[in-house]
């Protein structure tokens, strides 16, 4: 069984890593990286099979994540230090010149767990789609995670990959979208309404589920859902209703955090609210 408080206590240190690394150059995405920590922390720590030792670009033999919201990389680059990807310590160089850590993930440096450059938004799910059928043609049982922004549905992109997607039964690849609802304007509803999301992938032709993405618990239970549904002939998709901002009581909900970082004042309030349970970096 999973342990549900450790698994919560590595969020909120998440959340802390987060905070600290925006602030520390006064510049990244606090808002969503905040609201999707939870998700990347249950991916890394209780659901994928993966090896952060034996890190290779092909995947081969393990699952494969890629973010294509890539604005979030701070939670990423958290998830991945603190399951042992790279050195804690590294995560003090966020988006400084000329570091592995930039702002959106890259893989011309190197970095361990990244293997896809991302965040031009509308990209990702069609890179996981190729990762996908790459380990079907190589007899690879191994998964391929997904997430995405849902203001980045707005690309149309996204839509051919998922077509594509159903169309060729890519029944090893599971999306999640990360659905807030807001997006760096305003709501989604104001900006470009999506309809009805749940409807609208069904439609398309996967098997949708839904997740309280803000609840460790449920986040767990639908992603072993998931998993239960691959290889069965669709692609499975996932939304995540979570809350922009999550865990920090002034960012909770709005969209002004998407893209601007907390001052001193507001850095020392967060993390006040943040207790530390794996030790700063």
């Amino acid at each position: 069984m999973p342990d549900i408080d450790y698994l919560n206590s590595v969020s909120t240190q998440v959340r802390r890593d987060i905070i600290r690394m925006v602030h520390g150059v006064l510049s990244g995405h606090p808002g969503g990286s905040l609201g999707a920590c939870d998700y990347l922390v249950a991916l890394y720590f209780e659901i994928m099979d993966h090896d952060p030792a034996n890190f290779s670009m092909d995947g081969k033999g393990q699952d494969v994540f890629i973010l294509s919201n890539g604005h979030i990389s701070p939670a990423l680059y958290s998830v991945l230090a603190r399951s042992g990807y790279f050195p804690i310590e590294e995560l003090a160089s966020f988006r400084k010149l000329g570091t592995r850590l930039q702002g959106h993930p890259g893989t011309d440096k190197g970095l361990p767990g990244v293997r896809a450059a991302t965040g031009s938004l509308g990209q990702g799910l069609s890179m996981a789609v190729g990762a996908a059928l790459s380990k079907k043609l190589n007899k690879d049982p191994k998964k391929v995670f997904c997430l995405m922004g849902d203001g980045e549905l707005q690309e149309g992109q996204v839509w051919e990959a998922v077509m594509y997607a159903a169309a060729n039964k890519v029944d090893n690849l599971i999306a999640a979208v990360d659905y807030n609802g807001k997006q760096i304007d305003g709501s989604l509803d104001d900006v470009l309404p999506l309809g009805d999301l749940h409807k609208k992938w069904e439609v398309f032709g996967w098997k949708v589920l839904e997740a309280r993405g803000n609840d460790m618990k449920d986040l767990i239970k639908s992603l072993l859902t998931a998993i239960s549904y691959t290889d069965k002939g669709i692609p499975v998709v996932i939304l995540l209703h979570t809350e922009m901002g999550f865990g920090v009581d002034f960012m909770i909900g709005k969209h002004k955090w998407h893209g601007v970082a907390p001052n001193d004042e507001q850095a020392a309030q967060a993390l006040d609210q943040l207790e530390e349970t794996l030790a700063d970096y």
